[in-house]
């Protein structure tokens, strides 16, 4: 993920900070405990499909 991408992009929730989980590849907010996918490259930044963190930790 672009280092530079990071910081443009926010949550679409809360318009908090997002960070680059190497292990699951997306996007989360530490705010909503969320994580939001990332499509050929491309964050998919929509509040109705936001993963809960839960969620994304039991698909490992």
């Amino acid at each position: 993920m672009d280092s530079t991408l990071l910081e443009i992009v926010a949550c679409p929730i809360c318009q908090g900070r997002l960070v680059f989980d190497k292990a699951t590849q997306k996007l989360i907010c530490h705010f909503d405990n969320v994580a939001y996918d990332i499509n050929q490259g491309i964050p998919v930044l929509l509040a109705e499909q936001a993963i809960p963190l839960s969620n994304v930790q039991e698909e490992d």
